[in-house]
């Protein structure tokens, strides 16, 4: 694993052109801490002139609330992300942090042939300012209201340019951390503490190895309902070594809390098993063994048991 594979392995409909954080990037680099949704635009590269000048030759048809059709010069390609407005929205701002609904459909810029879309299903949603998502586009959105319809061209995995026709159809803010009933630390197991903003850190106790099976201990109990597989569930987490006690991956140090499908395969083993039946507003301390969480793989982890404190903030 690499420090974004939590990311990387989202499993949203909205594509991976849309879930890269870089033109091109490896779906597993490291995560780069981000303050906001504009310093990430900074880190991305930069669009040419003629790469600005092929997304404004994009033709879009069809009415806000409907699937729209993309008409463009073949092949397509471009260097960089870039979008352009085509319609301001009239509804609820877009904020920082706040979870959107995007319809979207996307098409291969080699060919012009539609390759993805949501509208046949149900929006994808995103969180402004994740880290996991193309910054150009988190950047574009926030300050939007619901409503503002887009064109993006960017790279998708492999190295194919994908152009796509986005429209922003919801908005909605949820909690920055866990809130519910506090529960009694558990003997013997690593001691979690809060700062001010909930963020966590951890005490290992000397000598402590992992169990060979999955630990989950809730340590805050929320009155949400519970979270059920299949559901796109957000969350703020942090993961620590298990040898060591290294942090080594936080949304709270990216800058932004995570949004994935939940029980089916999208993340590492002990996360479906641990947090799939646990309640909305709940946070909860997972010891995961390698066996269950990136053994066999090719990862920098891939033989470490590793600690999670986990906050579960919506599930959808």
């Amino acid at each position: 694993m690499k420090h974004r594979t939590l990311r990387g392995m989202t499993a949203l409909t909205l594509g991976a052109a849309l879930l890269l954080s870089a033109c091109g990037a490896d779906a597993e680099s490291e995560a780069t801490p981000s303050e906001s949704a504009t310093d990430a635009a900074a880190t991305e590269p930069t669009p040419t002139a003629e790469d600005i000048a092929a997304v404004d030759a994009v033709t879009l048809t069809g009415d806000p609330g409907t699937k729209p059709t993309l008409e463009f010069a073949t092949p397509l390609t471009t260097s960089a992300p870039v979008i352009r407005l085509i319609d301001e929205g009239t509804g609820e701002e877009i904020l920082a942090g706040s979870l959107v609904g995007l319809q979207s459909v996307s098409y291969t810029g080699t060919d012009g042939v539609e390759s993805q879309s949501t509208w046949e299903t149900e929006p994808g949603e995103i969180t402004i300012g994740d880290p996991g998502i193309v910054a150009t586009l988190s950047t574009a959105l926030e300050g939007q209201k619901v409503g503002a319809r887009f064109i993006l061209a960017n790279m998708d995995q492999n190295g194919e340019t994908q152009v796509i026709a986005i429209e922003a159809v919801s908005t909605r803010t949820i909690p920055s951390r866990a809130e519910g009933e506090a529960v009694a630390p558990v003997d013997g197991l690593p001691t979690v503490t809060l700062d001010d903003t909930g963020k966590p850190s951890i005490e290992v106790p000397d000598g402590y190895t992992a169990p060979a099976e999955l630990v989950t201990q809730p340590l805050i109990t929320g009155a949400g309902a519970p979270v059920e597989a299949g559901q796109s569930v957000t969350f703020q987490y942090s993961g620590w070594k298990v040898s060591d006690g290294t942090l080594f991956d936080s949304s709270w140090e990216n800058g932004s809390a995570f949004t994935t499908t939940i029980g089916t395969g999208s993340v590492i083993p002990g996360w479906d098993q641990g947090l799939v039946g646990q309640t909305v507003g709940s946070q909860v301390l997972l010891v995961i063994p390698k066996s269950l969480a990136y053994e066999g793989q090719e990862s920098d982890l891939a033989d470490e048991d590793l600690i999670f404190v986990v906050d579960i903030l919506d599930a959808k």
